[in-house]
């Protein structure tokens, strides 16, 4: 496809990532130096200027483009440039907004724009999946909910639940498979007699019930029905009302008095503490350490990092990060924070499903970009219907969905037309993958 990506920061710059292999990608910002560094690593075209102007679309070839992919940090931006876009072409439009105010009018349909994507919508989803399975960096679910993909990072309780031991005698259930295990760098499909290590990453799709069952050997945990939440914010309160609605008890806790107020009047079921949440007298009265995880979603990671760490010391089992800058995610896993979630990379996620083909259902990009994971039917006429599983070169198949059965396959298990497979590869090998199915 010709496609328009209007903004090149964190959002844009992984959009780009993600499409530039196979699709002619013409890329506007008004910052040259961020333009000139896409340009650098991505064979695709740039030009300087702001996609609210008529001039700078028609320049960048809006007019014969098929698709308009506006991710700015302004919503109002990227709003109006979808809207001019499609008056001057014919082009699909989706627009990134950074909070929820939007997505109601959208869902109505009263923007006319083909998706709009909250970041605080799906980073909102991404905290609550990996609640629903305590112990895994990465959660995702496919097929209508009943295939889990999740990441597991083997290091604290999971090194000692798991590290020394075949993968065999982890206690992985039946109903589930792993895809890859990643150590020092490099990626392999383990078979059962592998040997785990400190360190290692593994990578595994399961049904509902088995990932919530790895989940406790794993960390011995239950899914989480009890968090408090850091920071009453956009993302705080995304995130807040997500776990509500799913019935978990809320605890939030925000040192703006406005916020704290707007927080109690919105959001009736949670209970909303007025206090900057660091001062251990106030964890211990107000019992915060019971609490199942907890979610820092302050827009200061100075102040998360130090919340993290102090909950963690007076008892919190799980904590989830938000992060303002990804760059910092490092310090959070040197600290022994658990889980950091990047709003930009869970927005640039969902933007980029939207251009994959017909026969591909979903996308989940995980492991700091490293992996892409596919929901694709196989046609009649691939060249891989009724060959192994274990077939596919530089991919692994962790699921298939056959007549609205879920299966787990093993590397010999046959491939057939009409199945679709959940598969695990490399951003580079995720279009040749869905074109060869």
């Amino acid at each position: 496809m010709r496609v328009v990506v209007v903004g090149a920061g964190q959002v844009g710059g992984t959009v780009v990532k993600s499409l530039a292999e196979t699709h002619d990608c013409t890329v506007i910002d008004v910052d040259r130096a961020r333009l000139e560094a896409v340009s650098h690593a991505y064979d695709v075209r740039i030009v300087q200027g702001s996609g609210t102007r008529r001039e700078t679309l028609l320049d960048a070839g809006v007019a014969d483009a098929d698709l308009v992919m506006a991710c700015t940090s302004r919503d109002e931006v990227n709003l109006v440039t979808a809207m001019l876009a499609r008056r001057l072409s014919s082009a699909r439009t989706v627009v990134r907004a950074t909070g929820t105010d939007y997505l109601g009018a959208w869902r109505a349909g009263d923007l006319d724009v083909d998706l709009l994507v909250s970041a605080a919508f799906e980073t909102a989803g991404a905290v609550e999946r990996v609640l629903r399975v305590p112990g895994a960096r990465h959660v995702d679910f496919f097929a209508h909910g009943e295939v889990v993909v999740l990441g597991v990072d083997v290091r604290g309780t999971a090194a000692t639940r798991l590290a020394g031991r075949r993968l065999r005698e982890t206690g992985l259930p039946a109903a589930s498979r792993v895809v890859a295990l990643v150590r020092d760098g490099n990626w392999t499909v383990p078979d059962a007699d592998e040997v785990v290590r400190e360190d290692d990453w593994i990578i595994a799709m399961a049904s509902p019930t088995a990932a919530r069952a790895w989940s406790r050997v794993v960390t011995g945990a239950d899914p989480v029905d009890d968090v408090v939440i850091y920071g009453a914010g956009r993302m705080g309160t995304a995130v807040a009302r997500v776990l509500l609605d799913r019935g978990v008890r809320v605890r939030i806790v925000e040192p703006d008095a406005d916020l704290a107020r707007a927080a109690a009047a919105t959001l009736d079921r949670a209970r909303v503490f007025h206090a900057r949440g660091l001062d251990p007298a106030f964890l211990r009265r107000e019992r915060i350490g019971t609490a199942g995880a907890a979610v820092l979603a302050e827009k200061d990671d100075s102040r998360n990092l130090h919340a993290a760490v102090l909950v963690k010391l007076h008892g919190v089992r799980l904590t989830l990060t938000v992060l303002d800058d990804p760059a910092a995610a490092e310090v959070f896993e040197a600290a022994g924070a658990d889980v950091t979630i990047d709003p930009g990379d869970e927005t640039a996620e969902k933007m980029a499903r939207f251009t994959f083909g017909e026969r591909t259902h979903q996308m989940a990009i995980l492991g700091d970009d490293r992996f892409e994971v596919l929901d694709v039917t196989v046609r009649p006429g691939s060249r891989f219907a009724h060959c192994p599983a274990g077939a596919l070169p530089g991919a692994a198949v962790g699921a298939i969905v056959r007549d609205g059965t879920v299966l787990f396959p093993g590397p010999g298990d046959e491939l057939r037309p009409g199945d679709r497979v959940v598969v695990l590869t490399e951003p580079d090998r995720a279009p040749s993958i869905e074109h060869d199915l």
